[in-house]
């Protein structure tokens, strides 16, 4: 299983910014699909999950900010990013649960300028 996330970069508090991330290999159907950051300094945390056939999931730091959404034909999850602020800034990681197996995008850069 593969995990290929895209869209981070640099952006203004207040701005906004859209991930993507595209899940390949053998995926035995629908996985578990989240994103996680980790920011300088501070362990990786959950941001948002998005179970097949269940509801979104956020962090309270980020509801009615973030949006994260699914393709389940093309086997992708996005994560639309509103309002941005100083502390949104990190590395931002695909996550994947296929057959009990974690698996972990490469993770990409979201710098929010204040």
């Amino acid at each position: 299983v593969q995990l290929q996330a895209s869209g981070g970069g640099l952006v203004q508090a207040g701005g906004s910014l859209r991930l993507s991330c595209a899940a390949s290999g053998s995926l035995f159907g629908t996985p578990f699909m989240a994103w996680y950051r980790q920011a300088p300094g501070k362990q990786r945390e959950l941001v948002a999950s998005f179970a097949h056939g269940g509801s979104p999931n956020y962090a309270d730091s980020v509801k009615g900010r973030f949006a994260i959404s699914r393709d389940n034909a093309k086997n992708t999850v996005d994560l639309q990013m509103n309002t941005l602020k100083s502390e949104d800034t990190g590395v931002y990681y695909c996550y994947a649960v296929v057959r009990f197996r974690e698996y972990w995008g490469q993770g990409t850069l979201v710098t929010v300028s204040s």
